[in-house]
């Protein structure tokens, strides 16, 4: 706690400062000496600027220090650099040639260390807007990531979605929302995201373990959703979505607004999406498949010269059902019995320090999950409150401190920690109450040279987990108290270097950790959502792991190859196998431990054929096999794929400001690598299509999005469906229209 106090007490102080530092300058084609309409931005401060017609721009309020200038236009190679401004009143000119690009426009990234682009980072981060997700006809946001190379998702229906990244889910893969750490009993298989897709500007996928940076939980890597930006400074912005789904006669609406002034900045956006059960290729609906949704999401930034202070908060209302088997044929779209009632409370507090050439960056979260899940009952008899019920309450910090630039080192040190208590109020408890201590102590550094950056880091992390006991000692569920320390050092060193100008390549090798979760090692009895007994080991030791990531890209003006492959040794898997026994008509279920490995990687084309410049082709390959020392087939390893993607520009003409089109080709090869608990699974191939156009009506802009997903109402069933077991199909066509108007 003292560490908490100290950080409280760093985020309260506030700095006055009187630095007018600014650049300006223009953007310009290379070559054509043409001007650009570009955005100017500065990623550290999160302020930027667009050039006018004669790609003119200038951007003030800048503090003392060292930081990086970013362009951006579509068409044409991002452009950064660094910058320093070493006094009171520096006032720089930056003129900026850009090169034509068809391929690249990248992006910041945000989850990893140093804030450099995409192509700059040593570790392989992916990024993908979630306005570009939303286009692809994805129902949900956890549907929408599987079109990342690398992911896919645990699926209960359309409402549950839990991430998988190379093979790895559950309290392996870690989630971020509003920078700070999503804590919501994502231990449990039927236990989803908890984000609505509104209010999220993107997500970044760190494929991999992510310890050095996040602690446990992020052996397998981490989800990072990045909130929709503010307004630029001196502007008010409004917008309403409106999305209809042919296939659950689904319905979503949202609507936000924003303004920001010189030092100020408020937004703020509503939504509610709800659904009926969804119908399955062969016409038949899936009872109880049905949920709804209601999400505020708000923001509030001061931005001063040397401080900018940023508070969120996020509240989702989502209504579950849990679908069992195919029964009554309906469209209401309320869940009846069994269904999850959830509710999630987001609160962060981010202030960023600026000194003369380093700065302090101080991060506070709380998160409030409570999980209310309520059971079937006989008919007639009166609704009782919910079977099972956990609180769980969570506070966060990073607090993380730039040093200043020693040559050509970037170094971050920091610590990070949290303080956890799980509480149950249910008749039935799953996991006893609990607390959870987090402390983790950090450093990394970044050595840049002219054609090969490197980057290093060390961490060690301490987990104190004390439990209580539950029911009594007598009975056959009796849980005992429990109290366990866990510590774990990882490192990270890696390195990407520049074969040519077009040819690039990265190599890391990093380890990472997990400490076993509360189901893990304290579970005994009934879990209602898998239908089985379920018996926790305590003596379980931490999953270890080490991985070797190996990447290639190649890049010219109108194609893009890519080829990035891992192995991963994970100690002490954790997972979860049958005993033969039944304990009240459910198969007894006992947590396990044994090595593993898993393996496999992403390939890729992206072609732009000149002089077809309105042409893009997109092709990726995703494999990964997972296998236990004694030679058994890990459990949901999803199954190889391949996606081809081909997408039409049609450009800005008398009707439209632009407009585009696409047709995907997914093909899914049968899973026969599969655990002794599971089955196999066909194979099956699904086409997708779409298309959009954006129409400027006056100060009025208006998109409209059309897109229809399984065209053929293909009958199939995901390996990673939760519903396979019960020979339940996952959803048939589906059509989905959405109009956007912004003003």
């Amino acid at each position: 706690m003292k560490t908490f106090y100290m950080s409280l007490l760093l985020c309260l102080i506030v700095f006055t400062a009187r630095s007018q530092n600014s650049i300006s300058g223009t953007v310009t084609a290379a070559g054509s000496n043409e001007p650009l309409l570009a955005a100017i931005y500065i990623p550290q401060l999160e302020i930027g600027t667009e050039t006018d017609l004669n790609g003119y721009y200038e951007l003030k309020g800048i503090p003392t220090g060292t930081f990086t200038v970013v362009c951006s236009f579509l068409g044409y190679a991002t452009y950064s650099e660094k910058f320093s401004f070493s006094g009171e009143n520096t006032s720089l000119t930056i003129d900026i040639e850009m090169e034509e690009s068809a391929v690249e426009m990248a992006q910041v990234i945000i989850a990893a260390p140093f804030h450099k682009l995409q192509r700059d980072n040593v570790m392989k981060v992916e990024r993908l807007s979630v306005d570009e997700l939303s286009k692809s006809g994805a129902t949900t946001l956890s549907e929408g990531i599987t079109t990342i190379a690398g992911v896919e998702s645990i699926s209960t229906g359309v409402g549950i979605g839990k991430p998988v990244i190379r093979g790895l889910s559950a309290n392996r893969v870690l989630t971020y929302a509003q920078g700070v750490r999503l804590e919501n009993q994502q231990f449990g298989d039927e236990h989803g995201l908890g984000l609505n897709a509104s209010g999220t500007g993107s997500v970044e996928v760190i494929k991999g373990p992510a310890s050095l940076l996040y602690g446990s939980d992020a052996l397998g890597g981490v989800l990072y959703f990045n909130p929709e930006p503010f307004a630029a400074v001196g502007k008010t912005t409004a917008d309403a979505t409106a999305t209809y789904f042919s296939n659950t006669q689904g319905y979503s609406f949202n609507a936000g607004a924003q303004t920001s002034g010189e030092k100020l900045k408020f937004l703020a956006r509503v939504a509610y999406d709800a659904h009926s059960d969804y119908e399955a290729g062969d016409g038949t609906r899936v009872t109880n498949s049905r949920f709804n949704e209601t999400d505020l999401k708000t923001g509030l930034r001061y931005q001063g010269n040397k401080v900018k202070s940023t508070f969120r908060y996020n509240y989702n209302r989502a209504n579950i059902g849990i679908p069992e088997e195919l029964g009554a044929q309906t469209t209401e779209k309320k869940p009846v019995e069994p269904y999850q009632e959830i509710d999630n409370h987001i609160l962060s507090l981010e202030n960023n320090h600026f000194f003369n050439n380093s700065s302090l960056d101080v991060k506070l979260g709380y998160i409030f999950n409570d999980r209310r899940e309520f059971e079937e009952h006989e008919e007639g008899e009166p609704e009782e409150g919910p079977a099972l019920q956990m609180k769980l309450n969570t506070l966060n910090y990073d607090v993380k401190y730039n040093l200043p630039d020693l040559g050509d080192f970037e170094t971050i040190v920091g610590v990070q920690g949290m303080f956890q208590k799980n509480k149950n109020f249910g008749e039935e408890i799953l996991i006893p109450d609990a607390t959870v201590v987090d402390i983790g102590v950090l450093g990394t550094t970044h050595y840049h040279l002219e054609k090969i950056d490197i980057q290093a880091g060390l961490r060690y992390d301490i987990r104190k987990l004390d439990s209580d006991a539950a029911f009594t000692l007598e009975g056959e569920m009796f849980i005992p108290a429990l109290e366990r320390d866990f510590n774990s050092f990882n490192a990270a060193l890696g390195a990407k270097f520049d074969i040519d100008k077009q040819l690039s390549g990265r190599v890391n090798l990093a380890s990472g950790f997990r400490a076993p979760n509360l189901a893990e090692l304290t579970s005994n009895g009934v879990h209602e959502g898998t239908n089985r007994y379920e018996v926790g080991n305590p003596n379980l030791d931490n999953e270890q792991n080490l991985q070797l990531d190996v990447s290639l890209e190649y890049g010219n003006e109108h194609v893009e190859i890519f080829a990035n492959g891992f192995y991963n040794l994970v100690d002490n898997f954790i997972f979860i196998l049958p005993t033969g026994e039944m304990i009240d008509d459910n198969f007894v279920f006992n947590y396990v431990q044994d090595d593993s490995k898993l393996y496999g990687g992403e390939f890729g084309l992206h072609l732009h054929p000149h002089p077809l410049d309105w042409l893009h082709l997109e092709s990726s390959f995703q494999t990964v096999t997972g296998e236990m020392d004694n030679g058994e087939n890990l459990p949901l390893i999803p199954a190889n794929s391949i996606r081809n993607t081909l997408n039409v520009e049609f450009g800005a003409n008398k009707f439209f400001k632009q407009s585009e089109a696409f047709v995907t080709l997914l093909s899914v090869m049968d899973q026969d690598n599969t655990s002794a608990s599971e089955l196999r699974t066909g194979g099956y191939s699904l086409v997708n299509l779409g298309a959009s156009a954006s129409l400027q009506l006056n100060a009025t802009t208006v998109d409209l999005r059309f897109a229809i997903t399984n065209i053929f109402n293909k009958e199939y069933i995901s390996h990673l469906s939760r519903l396979k077991s019960d020979g339940i199909m996952n959803m048939g066509r589906n059509i989905t229209g959405t109009v956007i108007i912004g003003i």
